[in-house]
């Protein structure tokens, strides 16, 4: 595995971390998800990593050539893209051999309502339990009301939502809650947590930062 020099510590000891094969594997309804996956794409292409960016329900490649996974959803009544859910099981014994990262996407986290964010992170938490997939990072972010995508019902019911979390109400365009640059700070950190993970790197030593 290739290693590039980051920068140096104070002893000016090279900081060195891998060049990695990275698969993004997504699942999207409105097209958010899709977003971030290609925000996160940027951010790792930039970094010298050789990106696959890919949607769950468009026959994904397997990860088993893949140094690392980074897959993402989007939460709805509840639940995630049923072609995110086939992959992780179609893939499930390659998945906990390498180091992963889990991004499940809600609007509820734009909520200043602490009980939405803990719903958020439950529904999260028993879905990658019951699936049975340990990925080395999870996190939450923030994703769109996109009245303008919406049908009359369904614009209906998310304008009742937002009002009743104290969000606008305007449905004549669409709003973004996505905080990019946690996005960027999640992705930059599992680099970070991949090089120092035996599974990624091929032995227990530690990469020093």
């Amino acid at each position: 595995m290739l290693l590039i020099c980051i920068g140096f510590d104070s002893e000016y000891n090279c900081i060195k971390l891998a060049v990695m094969k990275i698969l993004i594997v997504y699942g999207t309804t409105e097209g958010q998800t899709r977003k971030i996956a290609h925000f996160m794409e940027v951010i790792l292409k930039d970094g010298g990593h050789d990106v696959t960016v890919a949607d769950a329900s468009e026959t994904p490649p397997s990860p088993a050539s893949y140094d690392a996974v980074i897959i993402g959803a989007s939460i709805h009544i509840h639940k995630y893209q049923a072609a995110v859910v086939h992959y992780i099981n179609h893939n499930i014994d390659v998945l906990t051999k390498k180091p992963g990262a889990f991004f499940s996407v809600c609007l509820a986290i734009a909520s200043d309502l602490e009980e939405e964010h803990k719903e958020a992170r439950r529904i999260t938490t028993d879905f990658l339990e019951h699936i049975g997939w340990k990925p080395l990072m999870v996190t939450q972010v923030a994703g769109a009301l996109k009245y303008t995508q919406y049908d009359f019902f369904k614009r209906l019911i998310m304008k009742m939502i937002a009002k009743k979390e104290g969000r606008t109400t305007d449905t004549s365009r669409d709003y973004e809650y996505t905080d990019w640059n946690a996005v960027r700070q999640f992705v930059k950190e599992f680099v970070v947590r991949v090089n120092i993970h035996p599974i990624a790197t091929g032995s227990m030593e530690h990469v020093r930062y």
